[in-house]
Order: C-alpha cells, then structure tokens, then sequence
C-alpha cells in the first residue's frame, strides 16, 4: 500500500468534488473457480484499492461526505481462518494504514445504509460489474436487481473520473514496475518467436514471467500469427517464417497497477520486404504520435494523425490512393485500422472502463463519432498533464472485411482493392507503448523494448538457449 496519508487525501478530495450524501464502496470478494472452495486468484476492485488501499476480500468502505468521515466495515479472523490462512491482523489494524479510524463489522454495513437512506442522505455508488455486487447493492438499497445498475451515481462516476485519470507521482512509479516487467516479457517472446515454435509455448512462458515478477498479467495474453484478430487469445498455430507474430501483453504490479504493450514481430527475426514496408507505416504512426502529444491536444485528434500517416505510407505501397484529406474523411482508412488509438490506463488496463467510456474518454464537448471504426476510439478527450494512455496504431488485412467492402463497392476510390487481394495472408501488425503526458510533451514510460526494424532483428537474432536445450523447437 501506499502511505496512509495517500488514501486520506483521496477520500477528503473525493468528499470536495461529491458536495454531499454517502460514496458507497462495496470491495470484491473471492469468486469460484468450479467449486466454493476453489477460488480464481482475488482481485480487488479499483475503486475500493484507489480509495481504501486494502487488498483483502470481504471489506467495504463508506465515505460519509456530510459528517466528514470514513468508514471501513469487515470481519475480524476467526480460528479456523488463522488454521487455513496464517495469523491475520485485525479490521482496526487494517483500517489505520489507510487512516481511518472507524470501523464496524460487515453486518452492520446493512443497518447503516438504511439509516442513511432515512435520514434523506444521496447513496451513491459506481456501476456494479459483478453478479455478487449487484445482488448486494440491491438488498441494501431495496431495489430490483435488474434496476441496480440504472441507479449508480452520475456525479460519483465524474469525481471518481476526474481524480483517477491524473497520475501522481506514486502511480507512476508502480506503472514504471509494470513496464519492466513488461520489458521482460517481449523481449522472451521476441526471443521466441522461431519456426517450429507454437504460440502456447511462448504465451505461456510470457505469463510466468509477469508472475514470477509479482503480479498476474494485466489482461489475458494476445499473441497470434493472425494478428488481423485484435483480441486472439487462441494460441493454437506453429511458426512458420514468413507470417508475423503479434504478441500484445502486460503486467500488474503487487499493488494492481497496469502495463499495456504490443510489439510485432517477423518469425525467424528477418522482415521482408513486404513485411518491412507495412511494419514502417505503423512505427512512423506510433512516433508521431509520441511527437505530438501534450497538454491541451485532443487525442481524437492523434488518431486521425495517425490514421492519416497510415493512408499516406499505404499510398506509398499501393493499396490506397486519392486525395489523402478526402480519403480521411470518408473513412476508408477504417479497412486497415478498424479501431481507436488507445485508451488511459493505470489501475485497470482499460483504466476506468467500468464507469463507461462516454465518461472516461469524452465529455460534454467530446462526443463520440458513429463512423465504423472511429466509433471504438476510447480515449478522444483533451491530454492533461498526468494522463496516462497507450498509443497503438495498426495495420490489419481482414480478409472478411476487404471482401465486404469489395463487395459493397465502399472506397473504391481510394482502396486498390487488387493489391489488397495479394495481402489476405499477411495478418496484422500492432505497436503499442504508453506513454505519460507531461507538461510540455510526453515520455515513453518503462525501459525502451526495441521496435525499430533493426532493434527488432538484432534482439531476434539472440534466441535463448533454453528453447532448444528444452526442445520446444
């Protein structure tokens, strides 16, 4: 955890920006895995772990905004929880790293609720994601169940966006922990990436790695030959040279906080010339970006600098042509990057996904587009200093998609749909690095994991000797 005084600010922010009633908090508790006892590895909810710091199941937090106070309700251990699980401390002991002074047991979380909603206080609370939660929130405030998620709190959601999407200085460092571990893991799949090989091998070493280096991964592992699939968490091909692998994955640190990287690589560790072409397009997209980023700037509006790097380099190998602002404003590009730029990121991956991205990646003045494609852009807001968000452009050959545009006869101006006909087998090619924005520009968080084409081929070009001493290839 951080220190305590970490958490108390939070809270005392959060009760400036609410006005008044109660902040709702209900932690997460242990989910079965297929059978009671038999639990996934916990993983505490965001919000309660950005405001309440405790990594531990069965605990909920009140933040009471008209009495000025907080509140932590839990159960102390019993004997045959300290037989199982180790000599635990007490709720109080846990409440005072957190400086909170209140506690009560989990019981009477019910019973303080009512009173609260008597006593004509606001209750608020954020979107429930998990049944259990749901189910809780409902007995608590005497609503239908289908009804719950209808209620959750506008105005929380907003203080908990505003405070969230700035990174102080501990974040950060917690974020940099994510990115050496991240660090670790793409250059072993780089490494790895050798004919013969088959991608489970390689997926599967990539999370050991973020494992043995503290945390889970931070989303499941994306690594494919047919990176023209954004998420393919099917690990299924061997390698074979001449098809690109494309491996997208981070880390979580012991404290919950997220890396989020892509890199593409050649099987074998030598791009050819048609790979290298393609790969450029998408590297000169990401380094733009990285150019241009800084307070102030809408990154919708890196998108589009990014889209328009793409339709520019794809007019240089033939497959699109016309007029490069015409062809931006219809769309066309959406055949090749049908997705957004990026999205924050810190406790969650998608940081804050679950409040809804009309809340994190817009707001009043920043609506979202309804064009194919544009349409998924989660993050298009304005850059402040303190934002932290990945940068992921990308090219992508979906043969079922060329073939329903072909046949649509959609962009037929600016798409040269007859090349693209020689480019069904390629895939897909993703770089990704997160990047935090600073008050003049932006850095690249983490140590630098190679992507220039010759960075790529000279780490390639050390494959570890393990791989064959353990016979996968």
């Amino acid at each position: 955890m951080f220190h305590k005084s970490v958490y108390t600010s939070r809270r005392a922010q959060l009760k400036k920006e609410l006005g008044s009633g109660i902040a709702l908090f209900l932690g997460n508790v242990d989910a079965a895995f297929n059978y009671g006892a038999n639990t996934y590895s916990f993983r505490q909810d965001s919000n309660f772990l950005y405001y309440f710091g405790l990594d531990h199941a069965g605990f909920s937090g009140v933040v009471d905004v008209d009495n000025d106070t907080d509140y932590l309700f839990g159960n102390d251990v019993d004997m045959d929880d300290i037989i199982w699980m180790g000599p635990q401390p007490l709720v109080s002991e846990l409440a005072a790293e957190v400086g909170i002074s209140k506690t009560a047991p989990y019981g009477d979380l019910t019973s303080f609720v009512s009173k609260a909603v008597k006593s004509g206080q606001k209750v608020h609370f954020l979107p429930p994601y998990r049944g259990e939660t749901i189910i809780e929130l409902a007995a608590l405030l005497n609503l239908p169940v289908q009804e719950v998620k209808a209620h959750a709190s506008t105005d929380l959601i907003k203080a908990v966006v505003k405070q969230r999407e700035i990174k102080d200085e501990h974040e950060i460092a917690e974020i940099e922990k994510a990115m050496f571990t991240a660090y670790m893991m793409h250059t072993t799949s780089m490494k790895m990436a050798q004919p013969g090989m088959v991608e489970q091998d390689i997926a599967g070493t990539i999370e050991g790695i973020a494992i043995a280096l503290g945390g889970p991964v931070s989303f499941p592992v994306i690594l494919s030959v047919d990176g023209q699939t954004l998420h393919n968490h099917n690990h299924h091909n061997i390698l074979k040279e001449g098809r690109m692998m494309v491996t997208d994955a981070g880390a979580e640190t012991a404290m919950h906080y997220a890396s989020d990287i892509t890199r593409t690589v050649p099987v074998g560790g030598k791009f050819n010339t048609r790979q290298a072409e393609i790969y450029q397009i998408v590297l000169d997209a990401n380094m733009e970006v990285i150019k241009a980023s800084k307070p102030g700037v809408l990154y919708r509006d890196m998108h589009f600098l990014a889209s328009r790097v793409i339709i520019d380099g794809l007019k240089q190998v033939g497959l699109m042509k016309g007029d490069t602002d015409a062809a931006l404003e219809a769309g066309a590009h959406t055949l090749f990057l049908p997705h957004g730029l990026g999205h924050m990121m810190g406790l969650d991956v998608h940081d804050m996904e679950g409040l809804g991205e009309d809340f994190v990646g817009y707001n009043e003045s920043i609506k979202r587009s309804d064009q194919f494609g544009t349409a998924y852009l989660r993050m298009a807001k304005a850059l402040k200093t303190g934002h932290v968000v990945t940068d992921e452009p990308g090219i992508y050959f979906i043969p079922a998609l060329i073939d329903q545009f072909k046949a649509e006869g959609k962009f037929k101006d600016f798409v040269n749909y007859e090349k693209l006909e020689t480019y069904k087998d390629f895939g897909g090619i993703r770089i990704e690095d997160d990047i935090l924005i600073t008050d003049h520009g932006c850095t690249v968080l983490g140590k630098p994991i190679p992507k220039t084409i010759s960075e790529v081929e000279k780490t390639m070009a050390e494959p570890r000797e393990w791989i064959k001493r353990e016979g996968f290839i």
